[in-house]
């Protein structure tokens, strides 16, 4: 599966929901969608992991479901994100077949090779600062952390793909995916902008 370059990860907004925020995504040319529910039932984050894949097919693009193999699955999404201390990677993999995506999160480069031995597709590597949309945060990485890290990855001969996580905002991205960054994951940039059009997309995409 091809890992796309701009991750949103759902955030439900002042006025709306997670679902609104994703098809507001999706009609602006989103086309790589995770949906992050936190602290609610597990039922209702299948119910809305059903909705979003069909929005997700409605629009041509992938849906990933954090944390929750069993919800990807029984929901026919694409894949599922995992953090450090969610279920193993193996034990994922076991559920979802190798045709699904898995995710992994990582925030030091011990934990990228951590990753890469169990196998996942793609990685979230951060944060890359502050954010209030996780609690917990691990160290904040920053640019040059990335700089650092995305070095020791290419001289590990490591190649999959490096997405940036944790507080990115518009005027972040460019310097970050000229760091070797395959692409960079955001919540709160694209959940409270308005004004989203295709060209976003275009622009980072390439």
């Amino acid at each position: 599966m091809v890992i796309g370059k701009i991750h949103y990860i759902s955030q439900a907004p002042e006025k709306g929901s997670h679902l609104t925020a994703i098809e507001k995504v999706l009609r602006s040319g989103g086309k790589w969608i995770q949906l992050r529910v936190k602290e609610q039932e597990e039922n209702i984050v299948l119910d809305l992991a059903i909705a979003a894949k069909k929005l997700c097919t409605q629009y041509g693009a992938k849906l990933i479901v954090n944390d929750y193999p069993w919800i990807a699955l029984k929901s026919s999404a694409d894949g599922v994100h995992l953090g450090l201390d969610d279920m193993p990677v193996p034990e994922a993999r076991a559920i979802l077949g190798k045709s699904k995506c898995i995710g992994g999160t990582a925030n030091t480069f011990e934990d990228i090779l951590r990753r890469a031995a169990e196998g996942v597709d793609y990685i979230g590597l951060g944060p890359y600062q502050f954010t209030t949309t996780k609690k917990n945060l691990s160290p904040i990485l920053g640019l040059e952390g990335y700089v650092s890290i995305i070095k020791e990855v290419q001289k590990a001969g490591i190649h999959i793909p490096v997405i940036a996580i944790g507080g990115i905002e518009l005027e972040d991205i460019r310097p970050l995916l000229a760091s070797g960054l395959h692409g960079i994951a955001v919540s709160g940039l694209l959940t409270r902008n308005n004004n989203l059009n295709e060209e976003f997309y275009v622009n980072y995409s390439r």
